[in-house]
């Protein structure tokens, strides 16, 4: 509901310019210290500008400037994730070996992926070991590393030498922002390397992404919109998004 309601927050801010306090607590049913939070938490993550009383649009809306927490990441959009997660997973075949990248999108398709024997999963996200290892008989191989608290993953050069050394059927990636012009960004250099990697060990790069991340930037680039072979997000992908993307040559899957 905290998520719901931040969303609409953001979408009345935008589409009025500004918004009170007040205004918005008697809109949502809440207190005003309770929309000081919600205010607090888009504004860091460069979504909107706090200004006296309320809060107004930000310039730099498109650009995301960190990474979120995992748990607050995890209840962002999750109808959605979940359906592009059951989506993708349909794309993995018997016999496949695969990496999944940390995300809170990537994990979604660990759960449905337990009918597909035999199956290797390779990642470095903790989240996606512990969902693929009590939800699946998969061999599973966790790469070791650098542990990134804000990711629950592995980073670091002992993560890409051994991404260096493999060679996978598809690799199963998320992304922070995602824009026309820039390809896949993030905001964290040692994440953007491994994806990096992981995109150079596989045949086919699949990116799972959800429909708010679209026509976002971070100011790391990870890879171009042309490496990208299969897209899978959410109906919500703005039409012209899809045709665009389509226009590149990729496979676009929403569900």
């Amino acid at each position: 509901m905290t998520q719901h309601r931040r969303r609409q927050i953001l979408t009345l801010v935008k589409a009025e310019g500004s918004a009170q306090v007040t205004a918005l607590a008697k809109t949502f049913g809440v207190s005003a210290v309770t929309i000081r939070n919600d205010l607090a938490q888009l504004e860091k993550s460069g979504e909107l500008l706090r200004d006296r009383g309320g809060a107004i649009t930000s310039p730099a809306s498109r650009q995301v400037k960190h990474l979120l927490g995992l748990n607050e990441r995890a209840a962002l959009n999750l109808p959605a994730k979940e359906r592009i997660g059951k989506a993708a997973a349909q794309l993995v075949q018997a016999g496949d070996t695969i990496i999944m990248d940390a995300g809170t999108t990537v994990v979604e398709m660990a759960a449905h992926l337990s009918a597909i024997s035999p199956l290797t999963i390779v990642t470095n996200a903790l989240n996606v070991a512990l969902t693929a290892g009590s939800t699946t008989t998969a061999q599973l191989i966790l790469l070791g590393g650098m542990l990134s608290r804000e990711a629950s993953s592995t980073v670091g050069p002992l993560t890409e030498q051994t991404l260096a050394t493999l060679a996978v059927q598809k690799v199963f990636l998320g992304t922070q922002a995602l824009d026309l012009d820039s390809g896949l960004t993030d905001t964290t250099l040692e994440i953007a390397q491994v994806k990096r990697a992981m995109i150079k060990a596989a045949k086919q790069v699949i990116l799972l992404v959800d429909s708010s991340k679209w026509d976002r930037t971070g100011f790391i680039k990870v890879a171009g919109l042309e490496e990208i072979d299969v897209l899978v997000s959410d109906n919500d992908l703005p039409a012209e998004a899809r045709t665009a993307i389509e226009a590149l040559g990729i496979q676009v899957i929403l569900a």
